[in-house]
């Protein structure tokens, strides 16, 4: 066990130094570009700001290259100072001395998912509203259990949509309400509509019932027609992008809001991947270490440390863009969701376990 507590705390201590420079650089350089972006008309602070709230989001993406430089730092280190030859030298397998570093990273994995998701999804958020104030942008989609809202507007008025249940991209609306403001924030008027479509300018409204809120008796006052037409900006990519990158709720929360979009109408494959990836996170930090162990793990000799170094970091490239690859067919629909987020971690961690194998001779 003391060798164990040894061999974890090297890898925490090595995990925690890498963390701590690429936390530094990814702000640094996000700093820069937020300055190139909205430097005009913002100050440091506000820009700082910002900065440090993208951070999270950056840093929790390449997590997995973090825990490869980390295990090779770890590796390179012992063998360079004879440590591992000793301990393998004194009955101790290499597969045995990679449990503290698995199990470290196991936790690692699990605290990231539980713990620090939530903290990115919070920071994704707020990133989010900050640069869209900056940029003078508003969401124009929100989700609820009440239903779907959208919301739309000019120089002349603003309305607020809610809708029951929507088509795939949100242009077809069923049971949808349209509220209507002046430029001042009074309602001007009210309509229910069966069924909306959006189309290019306008929303067409079928089966509608309408309240001009500025009569002294609105219900009085109120027609029901077939068909009406009313004058809109939005259009299908804005809708289906409002819904912004899962990366911005939290894995907590996230069955929830799938259960609300397929509730919606809407499609949840892209947010149903992105959870068991979320899930698979632990497996796949795992597969991360060990592909550092199977090249750096052995006894370095002369010039091939830089050799096996990179190898390592080339396979592990190779690996993240299998699992992004898996990630797109998943969202295609072309394999299911959970293949596509624990295929890749489980073949890397098999194909690992079957380098350091072949490579064990105590």
């Amino acid at each position: 066990m003391i060798l164990h507590r040894y061999f974890a705390r090297r890898y925490v201590m090595a995990f925690l130094g890498t963390l701590g420079v690429f936390f530094t650089l990814l702000t640094m350089i996000d700093l820069v570009e937020q300055a190139r972006r909205y430097g005009d008309s913002t100050g440091i602070a506000e820009l700082l700001a910002v900065s440090l709230l993208n951070a999270p989001s950056k840093l929790y993406e390449i997590l997995p290259l973090i825990v490869i430089i980390s295990g090779i730092t770890l590796f390179l280190g012992l063998a360079r100072s004879s440590e591992m030859v000793v301990t393998r030298a004194a009955g101790r397998s290499a597969l045995s001395a990679l449990l503290a570093p698995v199990t470290v990273t196991l936790l690692l994995g699990i605290a990231a998912v539980a713990l620090f998701n939530p903290l990115v999804a919070a920071t994704t958020r707020a990133y989010e509203v900050r640069t869209d104030s900056l940029k003078g942008e508003q969401r124009v989609i929100a989700l609820s259990d009440d239903g779907l809202w959208l919301r739309q507007g000019d120089a002349e008025a603003q309305t607020v949509i809610r809708a029951k249940g929507a088509n795939l991209d949100g242009t077809v609306l069923r049971e949808a309400s349209f509220l209507t403001f002046d430029t001042e924030g009074r309602p001007r008027e009210r309509v229910e509509a069966d069924f909306a479509e959006l189309q290019p300018g306008h929303w067409l409204m079928r089966g509608v019932k309408r309240w001009p809120l500025s009569a002294d008796n609105p219900e009085t006052a109120a027609e029901r027609l077939p068909q009406m037409t009313l004058a809109s900006s939005l259009t299908a990519t804005q809708i289906r992008d409002s819904f912004g990158d899962p990366a911005a709720i939290s894995v907590w929360k996230l069955p929830g809001f799938i259960a609300r979009l397929k509730e919606a109408g809407f499609t949840a494959r892209r947010h149903e991947v992105f959870l068991h990836t979320e899930l698979a996170q632990p497996a796949f930090l795992t597969a991360m270490l060990l592909i550092g162990a199977g090249f750096t793990l052995r006894h370095q000799r002369g010039g091939r440390v830089g050799v096996m170094v990179l190898g390592a970091i080339l396979l592990s490239f190779g690996v993240y863009f299998l699992r992004n690859f898996a990630q797109i067919l998943g969202e295609n629909g072309q394999i299911p969701p959970a293949l596509a987020a624990w295929a890749p971690p489980v073949a890397a961690i098999l194909s690992s376990l079957g380098l350091l194998l072949h490579l064990e001779d105590g």
